[in-house]
């Protein structure tokens, strides 16, 4: 099939990102009901204070009752059958007790107060959990595909296959992760990278489902089907996030059931012993009302997922994805953060580190000529690297001819008339011994100690020059790695299975000491169990299949997201999607700030339970104000908890290990 090299210069207007799908207040059930009970308990509080029928004001308070109280009810009498006791039905029953001492616009107050509460509630769950999917929503339904015949055809996204060719015209979004073929352009990465620019991709380069193509067109073949994209594997992670709760949110909700246990026998003294000592039945009974509402644990239960939760839409939307608010919670305790090598602090890929060439023979830039020109035939990475770091130099390669590729041992070709062959060091096995070699052996041992791969190379089967090749760094790596040992006070440890003088060089480069290199899969386990038997928190960031039974052994496991494979990243329990290492410690310092709010939360609402049981048990609390201040810390613990939604609050802990 013939694609078009041709990039277009048609300037097309750049459509906006896609916008995250925000609820609206009104289309949550909760919403309309709790309005209508705020309704009607306007009208009744009118009625009465206009002095109307009993039975009009009673009427509507009774119907606002039903309005607001019906789904808490629901909810209580559904646990009550789970043999738990609900503190949603404990607030419906404390409404009816006050209605049943006369004070029925009392336990309307309380049912409004309630049923606003449990609506700003779902309305704060629904805006977190667009947050977060808001990723999801990026992709476009269809693509045009381009046939072997060269036409295009429609076709929806979920049906493009592995292999295809697909134009993504100016504006458009990409259709699926894709290696780009042909053409060029600016690509708006944000919502997948975070990066605030567009980059420019061409030929060769790696693009993503979900992002926006700028003024160029592309022609890209598609490297994963829609199932498997970065965005679907997102998608299955998010889910669980959504629906998983913190260890610390289920140890309070069991706390919670033995606390309203408590309460009812509580309210059951506090309404019969005045009693005895001859208090009348009304004034026993509010009081007992009081004491029930005040005491519920509604702001301690609300205290500690919506942080959480809304640490989780934050790092989501800047390109960390956390499974679960347990993971959020964990990553809050991390005391150590243990880094994989390959693919971790480095990208995987070699680079050119170092030429040695004979004094008086070659020059560096005539033995890379030469190896580049004799390499580019060939697909090995190491080739590719060389290639590369030529045309960084801007060297001019002479074509090549007989060329011949040797499996396990390097390449061969002919070059300007001479026999150019670029190999594994055992190639000095093949020359004349000399001076020359001897020198070129030195070399080559030098560079093996300071954890570099060398190639050999030779024209006319005598040496030439020797080339140093190593892992590329991440750029950002050093700058993570001082951030995490800021943040965390320890000094990381790197654990990698690659040979000590290449970890030693990695280590020096970005600041790590404590370094165990030479590790096989099970030894990488038996590391971090030994990190966590010391009382600490690990946290193992790793890319690759051998990492993922250290991820899984580890306090909180972090798969780097663009080079990770399948298995690492089902083990993980946090995504580092754009693969940028210095989001590592940042994530972990949002997660210590919202452990911060949730110890904050549980403060206030403790604060406010002991303040209103004390004044209702030694003097006389007014049931309207009870009411108000209960719910009152319920929705402040609650707003609280959602200042974690805010932009500023990932600038805030990016900026903690700095």
């Amino acid at each position: 099939m013939a694609v078009p090299t041709r990039t277009s210069t048609v300037a097309t207007a750049v459509p906006a990102p896609v916008a995250v799908r925000r609820t609206k207040l009104l289309s949550l059930s909760e919403t309309r009901w709790a309005a209508t009970a705020v309704a009607l308990s306007g009208a009744g509080a009118a009625a009465q204070l206009a002095g109307g029928p009993d039975w009009l004001w009673w009427s509507l308070y009774l119907a606002c009752y039903a309005a607001g109280g019906r789904a808490p009810a629901a909810a209580g009498l559904r646990a009550l059958r789970e043999k738990t006791l609900d503190v949603d039905l404990l607030m419906v029953a404390a409404a009816l007790g006050a209605a049943a001492i006369g004070q029925v616009g009392d336990g309307a107050l309380l049912i409004v107060i309630f049923a606003t509460s449990g609506a700003l509630e779902a309305f704060a769950s629904a805006r977190t959990e667009d947050s977060v999917r808001g990723l999801l929503d990026l992709a476009p339904d269809t693509a045009t595909r381009v046939t072997e015949s060269d036409e295009e055809e429609t076709i929806a996204v979920a049906d493009l296959e592995v292999g295809d060719t697909v134009l993504v015209r100016p504006g458009e979004r990409i259709p699926a992760d894709a290696t780009v073929v042909s053409g060029g352009s600016e690509v708006d990465q944000a919502t997948i990278t975070g990066e605030p620019l567009p980059v420019d991709r061409s030929a060769g380069d790696e693009v993503f489902a979900g992002t926006l193509n700028g003024t160029g067109s592309l022609w890209i073949r598609v490297d994963r089907r829609a199932r498997d994209s970065v965005i679907a594997r997102i998608a299955s992670l998010v889910e669980e996030a959504s629906r998983t709760k913190a260890r610390t949110q289920l140890f309070i909700e069991k706390i919670e059931q033995r606390y309203s246990v408590t309460m009812v026998g509580a309210t059951l003294v506090i309404f019969v012993v005045p009693l005895v000592f001859g208090e009348t039945a009304q004034r026993a009974l509010l009081r007992a009302m009081t004491f029930m509402i005040v005491a519920s644990p509604c702001a301690v239960v609300l205290a500690t997922m919506p942080p959480l939760l809304a640490a989780i839409a934050t790092a989501g939307r800047h390109g960390v994805l956390v499974k679960s608010a347990v993971v959020m919670e964990k990553l809050g305790t991390t005391d150590v953060i243990a880094f994989d090598k390959t693919g971790t602090l480095t990208r995987g890929t070699p680079e050119l580190a170092g030429i040695w060439c004979p004094i008086d023979t070659f020059d560096a830039d005539e033995v890379l000529r030469l190896a580049a020109a004799a390499e580019r035939p060939s697909e090995h990475p190491l080739a590719a690297a060389i290639v590369r770091a030529a045309r960084a130099r801007g060297l001019d390669l002479p074509s090549v001819s007989d060329f011949v590729a040797h499996p396990g041992r390097g390449v061969s070709a002919r070059v300007e008339g001479h026999r150019i062959a670029v190999g594994s060091p055992a190639a000095l096995e093949n020359v004349e011994p000399g001076p020359v070699v001897e020198a070129a052996a030195a070399a080559i041992a030098t560079m093996q100690a300071g954890g570099h791969t060398a190639v050999v190379v030779t024209r006319d089967r005598r040496p030439a020059g020797v080339l140093a090749l190593a892992d590329e760094m991440r750029p950002e790596a050093a700058v993570a790695v001082d951030a995490a040992r800021r943040l965390t006070g320890t000094i990381p440890v790197l654990l990698t299975g690659d040979n000590r003088a290449a970890a030693d060089r990695v280590a020096v480069r970005v600041g790590i000491t404590d370094i165990r290199a030479g590790l096989l899969p099970a030894d990488k386990v038996a590391a971090v169990r030994q990190l966590r038997a010391a009382g600490a928190g690990v946290a193992v960031v790793g890319d690759g299949i051998n990492d993922a039974p250290a991820l899984a052994a580890a306090h909180v496991g972090i798969a780097m997201g663009g080079a990770g494979s399948d298995l690492t990243l089902r083990t993980a329990d946090a995504v580092i999607v754009r693969d940028d290492l210095t989001t590592v410690p940042t994530v972990i310092a949002l997660a210590r700030r919202a452990r911060r709010v949730v110890a904050a939360n549980l403060v206030i609402a403790a604060s406010f339970i002991v303040v209103l049981v004390v004044w209702d048990l030694v003097g006389t609390l007014p049931l309207p104000l009870g009411v108000a201040g209960h719910e009152g810390s319920t929705i402040i613990v609650g707003l609280n908890g959602l200042r974690l939604l805010r932009s500023a609050a990932w600038r805030r802990a990016a900026d903690a290990g700095r």
